[in-house]
């Protein structure tokens, strides 16, 4: 491509005006229309050996499918996407492109990186409003799958198995499928209807969805290898982690896990018309730095609280997105840098109602990578709060784990897998965040791909 005909600036996204954002649920980012991604799309530079797709774990052709979206070839671009990820609309909203494709794009070098998630994010709202449809599926191998988990680790292992012909139920402990999806993202990142949509997808491929179902508790997995082939544990990391300082336990202090399932998945912002309430006071304090921080921040923004979020290393170390990050500014939540928590301090109710902090300089780096935070002696101080949430990562439930015999573990409680996703047990899988711990959608997607080959290749073996 000529050098005069490079377009180095990124077309940007349209977002809901500020005075709706701060006051509603709707989706902040509103996608690219049409004529915007046909612009973005006509800056890829179709590398004959392209590093985005290296970046990216499920190795999706970019350059691929973007070439065919500036054809106007559609459904094309989005079978060239579903040749190995079946979710583009939820993929294009909450993976970290920034990190993986768009940052090793060689647009990035002599301008801004192309917005690969966002064209992949238009094709995909493009087939939900259009319907997804639904592939013809080869004749049934008659064996049994069970999966546990309707996450997306989960949901694409499903969906890859039933396409490839086996019988699939999903075992789902809440009362809604989407694990993380449904309870720990907002509607604001991730609206329901896109949710939805995949789900019903899903199902009319013929998957089972058993919900209410707690593996480890209404049925065993000995009792379901009885029943089925093979076993997927798709479980992830929903055990939230505790900062283990005094007065942690004082009334008005929530996980995060507790105040994004109450809001996201049991509608408690509208209360009393559902039926499980929240209390979220006036001054609200986010302890943590990570997507799961700025979701909680901005939701108790929307719930018309002050909110600060408190995060003891810089804002270059934190882990969430730069996009989100943003957002939060933008809509006005604070940030209280280089500040660690240390103790909670209540009234004579015993709730919450302050947070002394000490600050933090930063020293070499841990095994993070990120520089270690230091606590400086003497520069303790105190903040008001009346509502405190915690949101400084998740682990492994240990309820499969400890029900199973023989499932062998790492200290952590993380489930030890192989190199392709066997467990120490014949015929039980695992894949996603319970093998890994905590991580991202793309990650646990690519995960799945990976259990759904080995436990094709392992039941197509003849005994």
């Amino acid at each position: 491509m000529a050098g005069k005909n490079i377009i180095k600036e990124a077309v940007p996204m349209r977002k809901l005006p500020m005075n709706e954002r701060r006051t509603t649920f709707k989706e902040v980012a509103l996608g690219y229309n049409l004529e915007e991604a046909l612009k973005e799309a006509s800056r890829c530079l179709q590398c004959t050996d392209p590093p985005c797709v290296k970046a990216c774990p499920l190795h999706i052709d970019v350059p691929g499918f973007i070439k065919l979206l500036r054809e106007k070839k559609f459904e094309e671009a989005l079978n060239k996407i579903k040749e190995v990820n079946d979710f583009p609309a939820i993929t294009g909203r909450v993976c970290p492109q920034e990190l993986l494709c768009q940052a090793a794009c060689v647009m990035g070098k002599i301008g801004e990186p192309i917005n690969i998630g966002r064209l992949e994010r238009f094709l995909g709202d493009l087939e939900i409003s259009r319907g997804i449809r639904i592939p013809s599926l080869p004749k049934s191998r008659e064996k049994k799958v069970a999966i546990i988990g309707s996450g997306p680790a989960g949901l694409m292992a499903a969906a890859r198995l039933r396409k490839i012909g086996y019988d699939v139920a999903i075992f789902e402990a809440l009362h809604k499928p989407g694990g993380v999806m449904v309870y720990g993202i907002p509607e604001f990142r991730l609206p329901r209807r896109v949710l939805e949509a995949y789900i019903d997808y899903v199902k009319k491929l013929g998957v089972e969805i058993k919900v209410d179902h707690v593996v480890g508790r209404t049925v065993t997995i000995g009792e379901l290898l009885k029943n089925y082939d093979a076993i997927l544990i798709a479980t992830g990391a929903g055990t939230p982690k505790f900062l283990k300082v005094p007065g942690e336990s004082l009334n008005g202090i929530y996980s995060a896990n507790e105040f994004l399932i109450r809001i996201n998945l049991m509608k408690a912002y509208k209360f009393p018309d559902y039926d499980t309430p929240i209390k979220v006071g006036r001054k609200v304090v986010v302890i943590g730095g990570g997507n799961t921080a700025m979701d909680v921040a901005r939701i108790a923004l929307r719930l018309g609280a002050d909110v600060t979020v408190v995060y003891r290393r810089t804002e270059r170390e934190m882990p969430a997105r730069r996009e989100e990050v943003e957002n939060a500014k933008e809509e006005g939540v604070k940030f209280m840098l280089l500040t660690q928590p240390i103790e909670f301090l209540g009234d004579e109710r015993g709730w919450v109602r302050r947070v002394k902090c000490i600050k933090m300089r930063l020293g070499e780096p841990d095994e993070s990578g990120r520089r270690r935070p230091i606590p400086i002696p003497g520069s303790e101080f105190e903040i008001e709060a009346d509502t405190v949430v915690i949101a400084i990562g998740a682990e492994v439930n240990p309820l499969i784990q400890m029900t199973t015999p023989g499932l062998k573990t790492d200290r952590k409680g993380r489930i030890i897998v192989d190199s392709e996703g066997r467990t120490s047990l014949r015929r039980v899988y695992a894949a996603g965040d319970v093998t890994t711990g905590e991580g991202t959608v793309i990650e646990a997607l690519m995960e799945a791909l990976k259990a759904v080959q080995t436990i094709d290749k392992d039941l197509s073996e003849k005994p």
